[in-house]
Order: C-alpha cells, then sequence, then structure tokens
C-alpha cells in the first residue's frame, strides 16, 4: 500500500484583515489537502487575521515594524518561521517590502497572491489601473517571490470579468472571490507537486535531453531516455512511476554494478531502491517523490549512466567542450 505522503507545514504573513489567510486555513481543514498551517505571522500585533487564527486553533506571532531596520524586523520574523518548522511561506497581504537576503533564504518556498493578472499592474491600485485603461478583465495572479516586487515566476492566475459601471472598489470584492479560490488551489498544486508524476516526468526529461544526442522513448509503457541514433541508441535512463507494487516515483539509471547498487540501498533506502527487474541488470533507482530532492544530484546521476552507454566519441567531445 502507497504511504500518504506528510502534509507541507506554511506559514502565512500577513497584515491586516487576513482574508486570503483564512481562505488558507479553512483549505487546509480539508483531509485531503496537501498542507498544514502551522503559524500565522504579522507585523501588526492588532491585525485582526490573528484573532481568527487563534480562534481556530493556530499559533500566532506579531512583531511591530516601527522603529527598526527592515533586515533587523525580518530577522526576527523568519526565527519564528522557523522555529515553528515552516517549510514554505505564504505571504496573504502582508505589506511589508521584504529584504533581498530574506527572499534568498526562503527562494522558491514563498509564494505571494497579487490583486492583477501580472505582468499587469505591479505594486498598488491594481483596480483603478486596470479600469482606466479600459481592461476587459482583471484578476489575481500567485507568484513565487523574488527580490524584485510582483516579479517572480507566476504559479497561477484567474481573470474576473469587468463589468460596465465597475468601481475599483466592485471590482475588488469580485477579486477577492478569486483570490480565495484559486490561493489554495495553487499553494496546494505547488506543495504537492513532488508527489506528481508529471511534474517530476518533465524535470527529468528536460535533464535528460539536455545531454547530447538523446532522445525519447517508451519502453515496456514507460518512458525512457536513450544516447545514439533512434536505430542503435541505449537507454540511459527509465521514468518509473510506482511500477511493480512500489510507491516510489523515480528515475532508473545504471551503477557500477550490484556491489554499488546493494550499498546503496541498504545505507540510503529512503533516496534509493532496487528496481524489480531491473535491479538484476545493476539498475538503481532514484526516489523523487519525497522532500528536499537535490535536483543537481538527480543530473550527475543521469550524466554517469549516460556515459556508461553513450559512444566513446560523444563522450569525447563532451570532455572536450567541458575544457573551455
Amino acid at each position: 500500500m502507497a504511504k500518504a505522503p506528510s502534509r507541507a507545514k506554511v506559514a502565512i504573513l500577513i497584515s491586516g484583515s487576513g482574508t486570503n489567510m483564512a481562505a488558507l486555513l479553512y483549505a487546509a481543514k480539508h483531509p485531503e489537502c496537501p498542507y498544514e498551517v502551522v503559524l500565522v505571522g504579522s507585523n501588526d500585533p492588532a491585525a485582526a487575521g490573528l484573532q481568527l487564527a487563534k480562534a481556530e486553533g493556530i499559533a500566532t506571532f506579531a512583531h511591530p515594524h516601527k522603529g527598526m531596520e527592515r533586515a533587523a524586523h525580518d530577522a526576527v520574523m523568519d526565527e519564528a518561521i522557523r522555529a515553528a518548522d515552516a517549510e514554505y511561506v505564504a505571504l496573504a497581504g502582508y505589506m511589508r517590502i521584504l529584504t533581498p537576503e530574506f527572499v534568498a533564504q526562503w527562494e522558491g518556498r514563498m509564494l505571494n497572491i497579487h490583486p492583477s493578472l501580472l505582468p499587469k499592474y505591479k505594486g498598488l491600485h491594481t483596480h483603478e489601473r486596470a479600469l482606466a485603461a479600459g481592461d476587459s478583465h482583471g484578476g489575481a495572479s500567485v507568484h513565487l517571490v523574488t527580490a524584485e516586487l510582483d516579479d517572480g515566476p507566476i504559479l497561477g492566475q484567474m481573470s474576473v470579468a469587468i463589468i460596465p459601471g465597475d468601481s475599483a472598489d466592485t471590482l475588488a470584492a469580485r477579486v477577492k472571490f478569486a483570490e480565495h479560490q484559486l490561493y489554495p488551489t495553487i499553494l496546494s498544486d505547488y506543495v504537492s507537486r513532488y508527489d506528481n508524476p508529471d511534474w517530476l516526468l518533465a524535470k527529468v526529461e528536460a535533464l535528460a535531453l539536455a545531454l547530447p544526442e538523446t532522445h525519447a522513448r517508451t519502453s515496456h509503457g514507460s518512458p525512457g531516455f536513450r544516447v545514439g541514433s533512434e536505430k542503435t541508441g541505449k537507454y540511459f535512463a527509465y521514468f518509473a512511476d510506482q511500477h511493480h507494487g512500489s510507491d516510489a516515483i523515480g528515475v532508473l539509471v545504471k551503477t557500477g554494478g550490484m556491489d554499488e547498487l546493494e550499498t546503496l540501498c541498504e545505507q540510503q533506502p529512503d533516496m534509493y531502491w532496487k528496481p524489480a527487474f531491473y535491479g538484476a541488470s545493476g539498475w538503481v533507482g532514484l526516489r523523487l517523490n519525497r522532500p528536499g530532492v537535490d535536483w543537481d544530484h538527480v543530473r550527475e546521476w543521469l550524466e554517469r549512466s549516460w556515459r556508461a552507454v553513450a559512444p566513446k566519441s560523444v563522450t569525447k567531445l563532451m570532455d572536450v567542450a567541458a575544457e573551455f
């Protein structure tokens, strides 16, 4: 039986009423939600959203920013987030510009929601600007946070029709409905991506096909990756999605032999497994449906496996290129 994945721990930062925080919090109450809220923090001890979080049994933290250097306040918030063992941070109406140092520490693990269809209307007064431009739709965007304001990779958007006679307030009210639907969905998808076979396959495929003279070909129903020509190419990796009763989603690569295979599986059973059929030939499974996957490590395994079967003429060219 497949092991139920653990729920990702999320800290939410707010500055006011926390309506998006509430949407995230109540979505987390569903038993199949892939995340749990472990902290609601604020730069304003009087923020109304803190009372709701407390009433729902969520730990809260607040520290006013007035009179503090921005970096010092960020450090206080970071300490509270880490003390709660949070793995992700969701900004939900947190009205502080974060320092690049804080953002860097949570790179790829901090999300924000913005009330416009980015890249349109970064910053404030988004609804007024959409109306002034005569746009047919406003909307909301969830994106990863980078040091540049409202400029990180967009993870999802939802458009909202602008109705004749709309004011900034009436449009804002409808966009709020969209935000409350969008944010929990995107956060859920993002924190559970390591259990999503399609997402994992896309990552493996990009790394495998970046190697010279490679192509994809299905083998016995599983995606595989070969080096060489279409006629004479050899497989150097396979993608495995819970095959033969295993709960693992991962990539199969060639080891140096059975001794190495057995050692890897014995010493790091959470990372490696001996796959049915392929294991007898010295292939090892590298588990990807786990938190904290080191994709550089995956790339190194793919290159090593590729080298084991690639024509010498191809590897020699790669070695020459690496010298420059």
